[in-house]
């Protein structure tokens, strides 16, 4: 796209402004933008749309100099914009041209700030009612991503804009989680997904012409030791006594609810009657949104349901994840139980307590341990999961050590 240089007035003998020009074909209009710098005509250059080219050190030439140093970086900025939007194969327009100059070169505040439009983005996508929204758990992660990045800007003071968002940034944010925030690879894998498919959709919505994003790379997921719970240890959990703390009875029952049903945080949470026909649960995958599942119910799940009258309670799976550990820890869970994390290809290992571990999803990991343990079909297991990913189904094993002494025993004593 081609761009020049004119004069406001080039018949004025008197000072006069110098316009950057540019045509745009797709709109049938020139882009015009004072660069605020003047000149006399009589000291412009009207082939060369330039000062004229003055030798030596006296005022003028270093004027002359000055202006010349100012209309390049109109004409690099410029360029640079267009290269990258032809990069994204999408349409500049005069629009958004004059918004970024106002920014470069005025210094005025974008209209799009980053957080403004993160929410933005949220509600849109919780919004869509055309089958490519999201569903309430997962406008939650995208709320607790949005709010990672605020607390990141605040505790490393820099701010994030949609221009901004480069890799040296990026590094920084992804080095804020692991040292910071004590992430894993795989909880940093995640919110690096979330965040790429927030700033391809500004993109997209032209937002911001920065693309830098597209390069960035998720820290690859890593199998961490995950725990779940056996058969004894859930019927512990469910026969505890505590009547004397109406809030962890609730908790503990929704926990063990997950456990002998299989479900997901998102389902088993808001169960009614309308969801039994019989003796089946019969409710749609959380995640899939149109995977019917039918699961059969048993002594336990059926006993939790009287005693809610068939509605269970329900809770935000971000005090659910903090009240279930107080119920373990009312248990005393207490043994120190070894985690190992990977960051590149750097394994360091932490022991955390048992209790601390624990939270809405281990349910469905030890319904499909006590499951497997019990040698149940996986075919049938995952008709109760919703699984369709044998891969997927088999990373939500985990066998205890008295499960791998048990086995071995029973195969080689």
């Amino acid at each position: 796209m081609n761009y020049t240089f004119k004069l406001k007035e080039p018949k004025s003998d008197k000072e006069t402004l110098i316009y950057f020009r540019s045509y745009f074909s797709s709109e049938n209009k020139n882009f015009i933008y004072s660069t605020g710098e003047k000149i006399k005509s009589s000291e412009w250059d009207f082939d060369n749309r330039q000062p004229n080219d003055l030798n030596g050190r006296t005022k003028k030439a270093e004027g002359h100099r000055s202006i010349k140093k100012q209309l390049d970086r109109y004409s690099s900025f410029f360029t640079e914009i267009v290269n990258r939007y032809k990069n994204i194969n999408e349409e500049l327009s005069i629009t958004i041209i004059r918004q970024r100059f106002d920014e470069e070169f005025k210094k005025v505040k974008a209209k799009e700030d980053f957080f403004r439009v993160y929410e933005e983005f949220i509600e849109e996508r919780a919004n869509d009612f055309t089958g490519k929204g999201i569903s309430k758990s997962t406008k939650t992660r995208y709320e607790y991503n949005m709010n990672l990045l605020l607390e990141f800007q605040n505790y490393s003071k820099i701010k994030i804009t949609l221009g901004n968002f480069n890799v040296k940034i990026y590094n920084q944010f992804i080095k804020y989680c692991v040292e910071i925030k004590d992430h894993s690879a795989n909880t940093i894998h995640r919110d690096v997904g979330l965040l790429k498919t927030f700033l391809y959709w500004a993109l997209n919505k032209k937002y911001t012409y920065n693309n830098d994003f597209i390069s960035f790379q998720k820290p690859p997921k890593f199998r961490t030791d995950e725990i779940a719970l056996n058969y004894q240890q859930v019927e512990e959990v469910y026969n505890h006594d505590f009547s004397k703390n109406k809030r962890l009875e609730r908790v503990r029952d929704l926990f063990v609810f997950g456990c002998v049903t299989s479900l997901r945080f998102g389902n088993y949470n808001r169960i009614t009657k309308d969801d039994i026909d019989g003796d089946f649960i019969r409710v749609v995958d959380m995640k899939s949104k149109t995977k019917k599942l039918a699961i059969p119910l048993n002594s336990i799940s059926r006993s939790i349901l009287e005693k809610y009258d068939y509605n269970l309670p329900t809770i935000s799976n971000q005090k659910m994840n903090k009240f279930i550990k107080e119920v373990f820890q009312e248990l005393e869970f207490t043994d120190e139980i070894k985690k190992t994390m990977k960051y590149g290809d750097e394994l360091i290992e932490k022991k955390t307590e048992f209790y601390k571990r624990i939270s809405s999803h281990t349910a469905r990991r030890s319904f499909i341990t006590i499951m497997k343990n019990k040698r149940v079909p996986d075919k049938v297991i995952m008709s109760y999961t919703g699984h369709t990913s044998l891969e997927v189904f088999n990373a939500y094993y985990r066998p205890s050590e008295e499960d791998k002494i048990n086995y071995m025993n029973e195969v080689f004593n």
